[in-house]
């Protein structure tokens, strides 16, 4: 069973994806888009669950810290009606708390630059979504 991994941003979307077993995550892409234009991510996102025969996609679920749904939150909630109601594949939500301040550390401790950081963690923060995912799920 194939998975992607998405993290949703207000420009950008990180997307993981599992290795064909659905044991192991890795980064894939990230999509930049205008602010907010979620519905422009439908097509690319279509192509790639076609390309890579994806069976479920795993989409950040940003919490509080003390377990409460803000506003990160519902952006998600409504990209994954958005996602659900224009491709046939389901969607599964996935805490992401401290995904991205974990992507930014291991980038640190590997003397990845300032500027390379910030264009690279959505990706890397999927991946750490979707592994999370990978390693606690009981399908």
């Amino acid at each position: 069973m194939r998975y992607l991994g998405l993290d949703l941003g207000t420009k950008t979307l990180g997307i993981a994806k599992s290795d064909s077993l659905g044991l192991i995550a890795s980064s894939y892409k990230l999509i930049k888009f205008e602010n907010e234009d979620y519905e422009s991510l439908i097509n690319p996102l279509k192509e790639i669950i076609d390309e890579l025969k994806v069976d479920k996609l795993v989409l950040g679920l940003p919490k509080n810290m003390d377990n409460s749904l803000g506003f990160a939150s519902e952006r998600s909630l409504k990209f994954k009606k958005l996602i659900e109601d224009n491709i046939n594949i389901e969607v599964i939500l996935q805490d992401e708390r401290l995904s991205s301040v974990e992507a930014n550390n291991l980038m640190i401790m590997g003397d990845t630059s300032r500027k390379n950081r910030k264009e690279k963690v959505d990706a890397l923060a999927a991946t750490i979504i979707l592994q999370r995912y990978l390693d606690q799920r009981k399908d």
